[in-house]
């Protein structure tokens, strides 16, 4: 044991006490400096192991045989797309209405999808944001409820069977959502003061033709095709339900928008903007082909995807109420969830981080910039 005697000086303890506490913090920081070395390794291993994104080898693009999705069919038709997917090749599939191409890109049967938007949002709700990114709007406008001509006004409707294209598609949250403010209660097994019976558009033409509907909440071409060819007349033009508080633009809704699965967007950005540049570059003919072209692309494209091409006078009507753009209005959406709840096709939850624009703003550059409304990364 150490001695200190009387009057020796106490420098030296001091000095060795100092020079033991160094020691402790030397080997502290010997073993801190071991761990993040280690911990750094781990953590470039990981990401070592982690694909880096890649162009895919091929992109499954669902849409439909509507005037609203013509920005598919022109870019389909017009190898817009497969011109900008270079070396991925393109796949197509055409659906009815929104819940089936839901149901679709969910099970990774299409990775991308021209869709309306209360399916999008009804997914994203489900899926607690998981499932799906809006990456840019379509069309806007373009829907109509269209009824028989003696009914003259919504009093008339008590007892009426209508139809819309698939139960929780945008085109049936807005007739439940419109009925609701007409103070009729309708349900989601079509009970209620008004029945809604979910019908494929083609077969609901002949329906209405054989006095089995009164009407139905319809998208262009199929409201043009029951007014000029089986008589129906125009009870409700949805644009006149839209003031532009929300879109910035009186009349305009979200028809149709462009939504991608979000695990082949992580995987795959590169295909993803392709996929934008044609989108952008089929919207911008639309806007400015010759009118004649147009109707011969977009009737071409029809006769492909859906069947049949439009006599003249359907597709010229149905074109004057629809406008294309790649915005996809994002401040209605909240009034769009606000209606599917209503309606009893979805529940109420935060849509926060339901938009992706980036690669759309990327694509179109600032002049055109959309915006995500707060709900979500433009």
């Amino acid at each position: 044991m150490t001695r200190i005697v009387a009057g020796e000086s106490a420098v030296p303890k001091r000095k060795r006490a100092i020079e033991a506490a160094l020691a402790i913090v030397l080997v502290f920081l010997i073993a801190a400096g071991a761990v993040v070395a280690s911990s750094i390794s781990r953590n470039t291993a990981a990401e070592a192991s982690i694909p880096a994104p890649t162009p895919a080898a091929e992109l499954k693009l669902g849409y439909f045989g509507n005037l609203t999705h013509a920005p598919a069919l022109v870019g389909v038709k017009q190898g817009i797309f497969a011109r900008h997917l270079g070396n991925t090749k393109l796949s197509t599939e055409t659906f009815n209405a929104g819940p089936a191409a839901i149901e679709a890109l969910n099970a990774g049967a299409i990775d991308a999808a021209y869709i309306g938007p209360n399916p999008a949002i009804n997914s994203f709700v489900k899926s607690e944001g998981e499932s799906v990114s809006v990456i840019a709007g379509a069309a806007a406008g373009g829907a109509q409820l269209v009824v028989r001509p003696e009914i003259t006004s919504a009093a008339d409707l008590k007892g009426k069977t209508l139809a819309s294209p698939q139960l929780g598609g945008t085109q049936d949250v807005a007739l439940r959502a419109w009925l609701g403010s007409q103070g009729y209660k309708t349900n989601v097994d079509g009970s209620g003061d008004v029945s809604i019976n979910p019908t494929e558009n083609a077969q609901t033409l002949k329906l209405f033709q054989d006095g089995k509907l009164d009407g139905a909440w319809l998208p262009e071409p199929w409201a043009s095709r029951l007014v000029l060819q089986a008589g129906a007349k125009v009870l409700v033009d949805e644009k006149d339900l839209w003031d532009g508080s929300l879109s910035g633009k009186a009349g305009e809704f979200p028809t149709t928008i462009l939504i991608v699965n979000k695990k082949f967007a992580a995987a795959h950005p590169d295909t993803v903007k392709a996929l934008l540049r044609g989108h952008v570059e089929s919207v911008a003919w639309l806007n400015g082909a010759p009118a004649a072209e147009k109707t011969s692309v977009i009737n071409g494209a029809l006769q492909e995807s859906a069947g049949a091409a439009l006599p003249a006078d359907v597709l010229d009507r149905a074109l004057q109420t629809v406008v294309f753009t790649v915005d996809p209005l994002a401040g209605t959406y909240p009034k769009l969830l606000e209606d599917g709840v209503k309606a009893g096709t979805t529940k109420q939850a935060d849509i926060t981080g339901l938009f992706d624009l980036r690669a759309l703003n990327e694509v179109t550059g600032t002049a055109e910039r959309a915006s995500a409304a707060g709900l979500g990364q433009d």
